[in-house]
């Protein structure tokens, strides 16, 4: 099992910054990709960025330019540094862990953890 935890949402005007973490703990190993997640009240859970175990990145194309996420794989953390901060940013923040694995030859699980959440709100 893995637990995540995520920290450093909060209240910022647009144009601000923000800079959230996500420590990961348990059972890590194998863990094929991280990523971020967000939810806006009323709406369904978006992807924002992932990183696979290789390093490579993706975003959606709401947050291209303007989001950067890294991991530090010593401190078994992930991060997500969002920068020019808009309005229509304002949701819970959740982070995500992904593992595949064999259950037995030929066959695969795929395994999701979620963190609790975090609250970032964008207003003026």
């Amino acid at each position: 099992q893995v637990q995540l935890v995520e920290s450093g949402g909060g209240l910022v005007q647009p144009g601000g910054s923000l800079r959230l973490s996500c420590a990961a703990s348990g059972s890590i190993f194998s863990i094929n990709a991280m990523g971020w997640y967000r939810q806006a009240p009323g709406q369904e859970r978006e992807l924002v960025a992932t990183i696979t175990s290789g390093g490579s990145t993706n975003y959606a194309d709401s947050v291209k330019g303007r989001f950067t996420i890294s991991r530090d794989n010593a401190k078994n953390t992930v991060y997500l540094q969002m920068n020019s901060l808009k309005p229509e940013d304002t949701a819970v923040y959740y982070c995500n862990a992904h593992r595949d694995y064999p259950l037995y030859s030929g066959v695969y699980v795929n395994d999701d953890y979620w963190g609790q959440g975090t609250q970032v709100t964008v207003s003026s």
